[in-house]
């Protein structure tokens, strides 16, 4: 009984401090929608905390995974700023606009796992569910007509391994539940005062808890029911 009675504390307690948090988000998340867009003219930076929300946007978007240690990365910048540049220019007066955007792979390694990159600079065309890798010269020319998909041999990346299919689904919610669990680490020991070690023991227990209730009802559904004679 008494353990019983403390696991029910943990997790009440743990269920106050995800309430306060997720207030804390959506304060952070209306603050961050009243901010000033990007510059329009140059390349968009993209983080795992803004990607989503913003390729969900109706545009076309041509993104470079780079690197601030890669060389080709460094000799290509200016020309790739650009590509931004022209491309962005072209979306006066257009309802299907392109926008140009650029992610750092060091840091976003999540992200660039989602979109399996292997090597700095690549570059990919996300146009709504379709994916496209860049495999040309690299050059403002060959990038331009790229995102504007002149190529009509393209073909997009296979739905299944897609960033947006099964397995980038699965690697995205990997990210997310990730994210999820450093943010919360962060909001206990940072926000809240708390001793790391009683920071991880509540998300042990709140980890053994849930698991353990998906177990307990997953388990109810799949009893066999009685045979009535």
């Amino acid at each position: 009984m008494k353990l019983f009675q403390l696991l029910l504390s943990l997790l009440l307690s743990t269920a106050a401090f995800a309430a306060d948090a997720s207030s804390s988000a959506a304060a952070a998340a209306v603050a961050a929608a009243a901010a000033p867009e990007p510059e329009k003219n140059g390349a968009i930076n993209l983080t795992k905390r803004n990607f989503d929300s913003s390729i969900s946007d109706g545009s076309v978007w041509l993104i470079e995974f780079y690197s601030p240690w890669c060389g080709h990365c460094k000799k290509f910048a200016a020309t790739y700023e650009n590509v931004a540049e022209t491309l962005h220019g072209m979306n006066k007066g257009k309802e299907h606009k392109i926008k140009v955007a650029k992610v750092d792979g060091s840091k976003e390694k999540a992200l660039a796992l989602r979109f399996s990159i292997t090597g700095y600079p690549a570059f990919v065309l996300v146009d709504g569910w379709n994916v496209y890798e860049f495999e040309g010269r690299r050059s403002k020319e060959a990038m331009v007509n790229f995102a504007l998909k002149k190529d009509e041999k393209m073909e997009p990346i296979s739905f299944i391994v897609s960033p947006f299919g099964p397995m980038g689904q699965l690697r995205a919610l990997l990210h997310r539940t990730g994210t999820m669990c450093l943010d919360t680490y962060d909001y206990l020991v940072k926000s809240k005062s708390m001793p790391p070690t009683f920071a991880v023991m509540i998300m042990a227990s709140c980890g053994v808890i849930f698991g353990t209730t998906v177990i307990i009802v997953v388990g109810l559904l799949l009893l066999p029911k009685p045979k009535i004679d």
